[in-house]
Parts: C-alpha cells; structure tokens; sequence
C-alpha cells in the first residue's frame, strides 16, 4: 500500500540509537535549526549518537528553533535532524566537554511529498543497517535498487557516496556526491564531501578548490578547518593558515594539533606575544608529551628575546 510519506526519507540517514547512559558526560551541545528563509523549524528531531558511548540521546526543537542536549561526553559525535516534509540532515563533529561549545546552526530543505511503498521503506533500512554494519558493497546495493525504483529520490546519491568514501574509492565517491550537486547546486556540505575526496587522494589543490567555494563562515567542522589551514601553510600562505586554525580552535578549544600549528604560525610571522599564548594555552591540555617539551623550549626561547 503506497502512503505520501515522504518523512520516511529521514531513514537515509537514521543512526541506529542505543538508549543507554554511556553518553553521559559534563559537557552540552546546542543548535538551532531554521528553514532555507532562516524561519525557526519547532518539532525537529534531534538524533545525537556518541562514538565513544556507543549510545545516544534524542531531543526536539522548540518554537525558536533551538535544542540543547545537557550532560553529555566530549569526542565524536554522529548528529541527524529530521522533521516531516524536510530533507534530512546528518552531521559528525567533535566536541571538547570541558569548554563552552559554539551552537550548531542547521539549515533544513523543504521538500514536497512522494509516494513510497512499503517495500521501499524496508530497502531503506536495509541499506542503513548494511551500512551501519560495515557492509558498504551491500548497503550500496540496496540503495542502487531503490533509486532505481524511486529516481526522484536523489539524495540517496550522499548515502552511496559515503559508502564508497569508506571504501576509499575516492572516485567514485565523488561521483556519487555530485548527483546530489547537479539537483543543489548550493549544498556546502556536498561541496565539502567532494573537497574530502581530493584531499584524500592527496590532490590538495583540487581539495582546495573545493573548499574555497564554501563560505568561510558556513565552515563548522573543525577538522576541515585545519586541514585547510595545513594546505595554506603547505603554500606559505600563512595569514589564510592562520584565520583557519584559529577557528578551528575557537570550535574545539582542546584541539590539540590547531593550537600547535596555531602557535607555530604565529611564531613564523613574527607574531611573538600571540605565540607564546598559543603554546601555553597548548600546555593547558597537554604538559607531559614529547610534543609538550618542544612547546616549553619555544616559550622559553620567546620570553627570552
């Protein structure tokens, strides 16, 4: 029995959620989630999934728009907002538990209803447990055979291309991705997976093209962030390095690789009393590695000039 139900679509990208409490933590994580028009969405679903718990939590929007999800663990976590007659939307980022983190803001896509069939909502699931599994080869033949049914149903194109992301087939990856760009010209976060796939093939200029159509402010994943930051200092352009660490550190405070790559920038364009804070702000999460002792050596060497 067919059903317009197009909310159905939110199992794309649906993480299989174990309501235990190992999520639990001191930290919190905030968002607010509006449509294209930047209008507030209320009632969308908010699925957090901790890769290091193995567990996660749910909430739901409010009038404005907001979530917040409170006593959680730092690391990993796996993010997917759903509401009914929206594209869904699936995020991964870090969070330090220690530090107040930046709110997540999420832009939904209004979408117009289509029929599903009941036997296309299970190759949805399948696909997604398949995936979930690890079983990429399998889960991109289920969605191959839904699209193949239901061709309107393009954003499928991101779940097989991530598929063929874990299998570090690159290529066609990208390929995958860029069916979902040829129908959202604007989607940054396509544009961002594309850039992924460049930068894992080692072809940093293309991953740079890439990244450079995406607005700098729309940038919230902080491990982009610094690898586009290495990139620019791979090409001595240090002022653009720099503007990307510093955000990077800005969303992850104990990151710990943006803050030393932060100080060394600092440091290469004379920027002393900003380096020095760089490093010791460093040592505040990390005082005892062999990294640690090159930081002390480059404060002691600057405090001495």
């Amino acid at each position: 029995m067919k059903r317009t139900a197009f909310a159905i679509l939110f199992l794309l990208i649906a993480t299989s959620f174990i309501f235990a409490q190992s999520y639990r933590g001191q930290g919190r994580i905030r968002g607010v989630v509006t449509d294209q028009d930047g209008k507030p969405l209320e009632g969308v679903r908010v699925k957090l999934f901790s890769l290091k718990g193995q567990s996660g939590l749910e909430v739901v929007t409010n009038a404005a728009g907001e979530w917040i999800a409170s006593y959680v663990r730092g690391g990993g976590w796996n993010i997917d907002f759903e509401k009914a007659g929206y594209a869904p939307q699936s995020i991964s980022t870090q969070f330090p538990e220690i530090t107040k983190n930046p709110p997540i803001e999420t832009k939904l896509q209004k979408v117009e209803g289509i029929a599903i069939t009941d036997e296309l909502t299970a190759a949805l699931k399948e696909g997604n447990r398949l995936f979930e599994e690890k079983k990429y080869q399998e889960a991109i033949a289920e969605y191959e055979s839904l699209l193949a049914k239901t061709p309107d149903i393009y954003v499928i194109y991101k779940n097989i291309g991530n598929c063929w992301f874990e299998l570090q087939d690159y290529e066609k990856a990208e390929e995958a991705y860029k069916k979902v760009l040829e129908m959202e010209p604007a989607n940054y976060d396509i544009m961002l997976l594309i850039g992924n796939c460049y930068a894992n093939r080692g072809e940093t200029d293309k991953a740079m093209e890439w990244y450079a159509k995406i607005e700098f402010e729309k940038i919230t994943d902080q491990m982009v962030l610094y690898n586009i930051g290495t990139s620019f200092t791979k090409q001595s352009k240090l002022e653009d390095a720099l503007k990307y660490y510093k955000k990077a550190v800005e969303l992850q405070a104990d990151f710990l690789d943006a803050i030393y790559q932060l100080g060394l920038t600092y440091l290469a364009l004379g920027n002393n009393p900003e380096a020095v804070a760089a490093f010791e702000n460093y040592l505040k999460y990390d005082c005892e590695s062999e990294r640690a002792g090159q930081v002390k050596g480059f404060i002691e060497f600057l405090k001495k000039k």
